[in-house]
């Protein structure tokens, strides 16, 4: 006799767990990124080392994220996203104790391993039960929480910082990580409870790499991830120190973060419904990462923090409008099982992007300066869409079934 099935919970109510989780992940991880770079530098760090640091970090993220997503199914998705939440309220208190730029390094490293835990496990997690029909606009609400996050945690590292030091920055980060871990420990059910099983498990080692390998709109959805990530990469290991010589404060610093993230978010659900609607997503994420260039090259030219800060309006803005599309297209481009593959090369595409340019340019800023630096990375930005472009030109989605076929809110389509 089989046992008697656990109700499923409503999409919607799934969905809201899910960016509560995700925006105090987020909020609580980039309470830091500001002030790190700061904290590097009263330490003796030069900006090379800097650039390290955070390439420590996005290395971990990116290496692991992918690797994670192939086994994703086997370790389980609730346990893989709360072993990396406590991967990152840890790294938080040990940054609360460290006292060297080389300790540092090693313990944003070791915070790199608990995001590429986190972020591809819950991305796969959402995909899992949204309905096809209904992509975009999961993402719009998961990347909006995300986002909202990812700007309300720097503006408040940055005021808690110049209130009180750095210390208590990465305590508190810690704790609101702490408290995210029970949240989701407590209110989101394990995904065998609600998704439905697989036909077929997805295909592992050099089987997945000649599948991939021969998608070539999904290696186009990673490659323009990597495109737009790049110049982010450069602007939170950078731009605090650029802003900090214009004579910014810390709290200006962390408000420029606050805006681009906050409008990253607020644009997140108006651009996923629109991503819905247009037949070709692909437009979307190339005329976003367009925008990204411009606005680096902004922040290259900014002098006072009212050009900061209307850079950072148009950052998050472009990242909106890119970002959503590409993450729905990511999905689109391959079967349902192997989702979780698809987004962990995604988060990978994205830390590494990140990595390249936080380690890469650290030497080429430190000859150029900050204003050439940011204008170089526009560049690379620009040339690197146009590629990804090529890539994911000829892309349609899979039509979708008849209304009986999704009806259910945790069909995997």
């Amino acid at each position: 006799m089989n046992p008697e099935p656990v109700p499923t919970p409503r999409y919607a109510v799934l969905l809201l767990i899910c960016c509560g989780v995700v925006l105090g992940c987020y909020f609580g991880t980039y309470m830091r990124f500001p002030v790190v770079p700061l904290y590097a530098q009263s330490l003796g760090a030069d900006t090379v080392m800097v650039g390290l640091i955070n390439a420590a970090f996005l290395l971990s993220a990116g290496a692991l994220s992918l690797p994670l997503g192939l086994v994703v199914h086997r370790l389980g998705m609730k346990l893989l996203a709360g072993v990396g939440l406590l991967i990152l309220g840890a790294s938080s208190f040990l940054l609360a104790v460290s006292s060297t730029p080389h300790q540092l390094l090693w313990i944003y490293l070791f915070s790199g391993a608990g995001l590429a835990a986190f972020g591809p496990t819950t991305m796969s997690y959402v995909a899992g039960i949204s309905p096809p029909t209904h992509l975009g606009r999961s993402y719009g609400w998961y990347t909006t929480a995300l986002y909202v996050g990812m700007g309300l945690g720097p503006a408040a590292g940055g005021f808690v910082a110049e209130a009180w030091g750095f210390t208590p920055v990465f305590i508190l980060s810690g704790l609101s990580i702490f408290v995210t871990f029970w949240i989701m420990f407590f209110f989101l059910p394990r995904a065998r409870h609600v998704m439905p099983a697989s036909p077929s498990q997805p295909a592992m080692g050099k089987a997945v790499i000649r599948e991939v390998g021969k998608n070539l709109p999904l290696l186009g959805t990673w490659l323009a991830t990597a495109a737009g990530c790049f110049g982010v990469g450069v602007f939170i290991t950078y731009l605090p120190l650029h802003a900090h010589a214009q004579g910014l404060t810390y709290g200006q610093i962390g408000l420029v973060f606050a805006v681009q993230g906050l409008m990253n978010a607020v644009s997140r659900l108006p651009f996923g419904h629109l991503s819905d609607r247009v037949k070709h997503r692909t437009l979307l994420v190339v005329w976003g990462l367009l925008g990204v260039a411009a606005s680096l090259a902004g922040y290259g030219l900014s002098r006072q923090p009212l050009h900061f800060i209307l850079s950072a309006v148009a950052m998050g803005i472009s990242m909106g409008l890119a970002f959503t599309s590409v993450a729905a297209l990511c999905v689109e481009t391959v079967p349902p099982d192997h989702r979780a593959i698809a987004m962990g090369g995604y988060n990978s595409a994205i830390y590494l992007g990140m990595m390249v340019s936080a380690a890469g340019l650290g030497p080429i800023i430190a000859l150029i300066g900050y204003k050439d630096g940011f204008l170089l990375t526009t560049l690379i930005t620009v040339l690197i869409t146009g590629v990804a472009f090529l890539l994911m030109k000829n892309f349609s989605p899979p039509p979708i079934g008849p209304p009986a076929a999704v009806s259910h809110p945790g069909a995997q389509g």
